[in-house]
């Protein structure tokens, strides 16, 4: 049995110092000594089942009974109920400021010490033998939390103003902690070391069993370096995503073809976040038609699933992920309205959110810029400067200087799309129109609306991840000497969505006449 301490007595670790009135690092109560052993008993027996179960319920649930406003007790004082186990303390520890993180605030010392916490449980992975299966949802956590506590330290150094001496030096001496090129590493090597790469490309030839089995390994092996590494291609994306480099981020992901079902998907947390940032990056890049047509899926996919993760300690997160989403579609589609690639059901959901808001956006005045401008700062991820601070007084903040060069970038796009949305008003009138009668309409003379129109091929033209030329236009042209041709686009009519809506009514009213029992 461990020892327990008064308060007062109890030695403290720099990591899990007593924080709030009452906390004992080193008080274990009896369910969480029956917590630990249990959990570490499962691991050790590769039973994968009940350490979600475990990991997902039981978690949660202690965490709000006695750790409500308190971290877990110290890993020091867990470790004599599970043999003194490396790697088990490192999980649990990996655990203990998840929760630090979620519930308090963490202090310096504290981000600097998950640093060494995650670099330690990563070189293990990378250069030790793990004989363990740990639930995908556990190995996307892992990620998640590794790539947003890094954008949590950035922010937090970020904020120079109202440091200490003390936080400054620790920031002076530990400025290797959180490092940018550390994280991209760490990401970079575990995939690598997983060769993902090449297992997903033996499975297309049908010589791996990776999304079939989700990951898992039943043949004795440990599925945590490959789910990792699977799992550290949507972390790399985030993570470029967040400095701003959309193209590298996308260029990460071409290993996971997102338009198969795949091991991301089996976590709604990792399939959310797939999307959203690839979604994000293509609309940046001006991919518009590759965004929407993502957006659309995963918004319907939510619409459809969401009740089933209400009791979720995610269900926040996926709720506000969905509206944030749903407000980059209405950007896309004020930018390139391809109405046409969106759901019925997505589509209702947004008019009924952002149909005022979309009218006014077409008009590209100083009130559609405001909405513009409102819905990427509501909806864009929070973005980072990687590099450390000036040391020198004054001190300053810097924290929104990102957010506010990426949003200034993103405004200048929508600038120059004013103009096209004139061209692009008289070319859904028109099958034909010559180019004096357009420019008279739009009062500029000819050699200004060939250049207007120039820009409208460019601007509705972008290049894919494979350098192809890809055209996002919903209407498109050529000029034949001096004529303007429209290429007619007329969507086709989906007539297969109507009749299964129908159907379901049809379905619903026979239930009812069945339920009412006729005198």
């Amino acid at each position: 049995m461990a020892t327990t301490y008064d308060y007062d007595d109890a030695p403290t670790r720099h990591d899990e110092q007593t924080g709030p009135d009452g906390y004992d690092p080193y008080f274990v109560p009896d369910s969480v000594k029956s917590f630990v052993t249990h959990l570490y008993r499962h691991i050790r027996e590769k039973n994968v089942y009940e350490i979600y179960e475990m990991y997902e319920t039981s978690f949660q649930t202690l965490s709000d009974r006695f750790f409500k406003d308190s971290p877990w007790p110290s890993v020091d004082a867990v470790a004599n109920y599970v043999d003194n186990d490396h790697v088990f303390c490192l999980l649990y520890r990996e655990m203990w400021f998840r929760h630090l993180y979620a519930r308090l605030s963490p202090t310096l010392k504290q981000r600097i010490d998950s640093w060494d916490n995650y670099c330690s449980l990563f070189q293990v992975v990378l250069h030790g033998v793990v004989n363990m299966q740990l639930p995908n949802q556990w190995l996307w956590d892992m990620v998640d939390e590794f790539v947003y506590q890094f954008q949590s330290f950035c922010q937090y150094r970020a904020k120079m103003k109202n440091k200490t001496e003390q936080e400054i030096a620790l920031l002076r001496q530990f400025d290797q902690a959180w490092n940018v090129y550390g994280v991209l590493n760490f990401l970079q090597a575990l995939g690598e070391k997983s060769m993902i790469i090449q297992i997903l490309e033996r499975e297309k030839e049908g010589l791996e069993q990776f999304t079939a089995t989700d990951g898992y390994d039943y043949s004795g092996g440990s599925n945590v370096l490959k789910v990792l590494g699977y799992f550290s291609t949507v972390g790399l994306l985030r993570v470029h995503c967040l400095l701003g480099d959309y193209h590298t981020g996308l260029k990460c992901l071409l290993p996971i073809d997102i338009s198969q079902h795949g091991v991301y998907a089996t976590v709604i947390g990792s399939h959310i976040s797939t999307i959203y940032h690839y979604g994000f990056a293509n609309l940046m890049l001006r991919r518009y038609v590759d965004a929407i047509r993502e957006f659309n899926k995963i918004l319907l996919y939510i619409y459809k699933t969401k009740q089933y993760h209400q009791k979720s300690s995610q269900y926040e997160q996926i709720l506000k992920k969905n509206e944030q989403m749903y407000a980059l579609l209405a950007i896309c589609l004020s930018l390139c309205p391809q109405v046409k690639l969106v759901d019925e059901t997505v589509n209702a959901q947004l008019r009924e959110k952002y149909g005022e808001k979309m009218a006014r956006m077409q008009r590209y005045d100083d009130e559609a810029f405001a909405i513009y401008d409102e819905l990427f700062s509501y909806a864009c991820p929070k973005f980072i400067t990687p590099s450390a601070p000036s040391f020198e007084e004054p001190l300053v903040n810097y924290n929104q200087d990102a957010y506010r060069l990426q949003l200034k970038l993103f405004l200048y796009e929508v600038k120059q799309q004013q103009l096209l949305s004139g061209v692009r008003t008289f070319l859904k009138v028109y099958s034909a129109i010559s180019v004096g009668k357009l420019a008279n309409y739009m009062e500029v003379d000819e050699p200004t609306l060939r250049t207007i129109l120039m820009s409208y091929k460019h601007k509705t033209h972008a290049v894919d991840s494979e350098g192809k030329i890809i055209s996002n236009a919903d209407v498109d042209f050529y000029i034949d000497d001096d004529m303007i041709h429209v290429v007619d686009t007329k969507p086709v009519r989906r007539y297969g969505d109507y009749f299964l809506r129908q159907i379901v009514k049809l379905e619903g009213v026979i239930n009812d006449m069945d339920r009412i029992k006729l005198e």
